[in-house]
């Protein structure tokens, strides 16, 4: 495994830390006034989501996970696991939904999606930027408010609710930042591919 020294560590970063998986939650470089410097680490255990901090000098190093990611083809909710199908072998993942259940809210049935790997097991997913999804309930606008700011309430065909603008009704595609969940910009089916 690669190793980093720890003024190298980066927020996101996966690290192996006693042959477990930490997601770094949070970095930050210190030199208080007396003292010598130090970098305060912060981190999530990847599936228990436990957090442990670490206080260490720039000089001591850490192992960052060697991660492979693969494309694959989200195909159904079996109970609390969410199955995909790797594109290239045809073999079928399962993922928990304590590891991905947040994410899935952008995934829809038959969606290509990228899996990350750790030793040949599928430990999470990498959503796009943005996600075209269908609207399939939109709350009903006042005649007129259709040109001003207002928003509404819509629920998308994965269960995620966003915001929309008042013109937009059930049955249209929307496009959908997946870092904030917020509603970007109308879409066409054709965009879905």
């Amino acid at each position: 495994m690669p190793t980093i020294k720890a003024n190298q560590v980066r927020k996101g970063q996966i690290l192996l830390i006693d042959n477990a998986l930490w997601v770094v939650t949070d970095y930050e470089f210190r030199k208080p006034g007396k003292g010598g410097s130090f970098n305060q680490i912060k981190c999530k255990h990847h599936q228990t989501g436990q957090t442990k901090q670490m206080r260490m000098t720039s000089d001591e190093t850490l192992e960052r996970a060697h991660l492979d990611k693969r494309g694959c083809t989200f195909l159904y909710k079996d109970g609390d696991s969410f199955v995909f199908l790797d594109s290239e072998n045809y073999e079928q993942y399962f993922l928990g939904a304590g590891l991905v259940a947040e994410a899935m809210q952008f995934v829809r049935e038959n969606q290509p999606i990228l899996l990350t790997f750790f030793e040949d097991h599928a430990i999470s997913i990498d959503l796009p930027t943005a996600v075209i999804l269908k609207v399939t309930e939109a709350e009903v606008s006042a005649k007129g408010d259709t040109a001003t700011a207002e928003k509404k309430g819509a629920v998308c065909e994965t269960g995620l609710e966003v915001r929309v603008p008042g013109y937009i009704t059930a049955n249209e595609f929307i496009k959908i930042s997946t870092e904030t969940g917020e509603f970007l910009s109308r879409a066409k089916e054709e965009d879905l591919a």
